[in-house]
């Protein structure tokens, strides 16, 4: 795991937005729509699907351990979990998620 525990920790230290997604789920889906429904700046946000991966198990069972979950979308805003996709969703619909991108520069 250490591999994908470097390429994790390396991608959301480094990135403004990362999303962990699998291009065949509707939450992932649900979530990319909710982020991308913003004006974001060019490079913001790194979608990262998991799909095909040969290290995708690795990975998700890294993001278990730092999100209590393994399931996708695992989205971090800022360097921090920010939370799955119905989390995205309800954070759009609040208002929270253009609060979070904005105050990191993401939009």
């Amino acid at each position: 795991m250490s591999g994908a525990k470097k390429f994790v920790d390396t991608l959301v230290a480094n990135r403004k937005v990362v999303v962990f997604l699998k291009a065949t789920c509707p939450y992932s889906a649900k979530a990319r729509s909710a982020i991308s429904s913003f004006a974001l700046k060019k490079n913001a946000v790194e979608w990262i699907d998991l799909n095909g991966r040969s290290d995708a198990a690795n990975i998700q069972d890294y993001l278990l351990k730092i999100t209590g979950a393994r399931t996708v979308p695992r989205v971090f805003i800022g360097g921090k979990f920010f939370g799955g996709g119905d989390d995205t969703v309800s954070a759009k619909e609040n208002g929270l998620l253009a609060d979070t991108l904005r105050s990191v520069g993401a939009i």
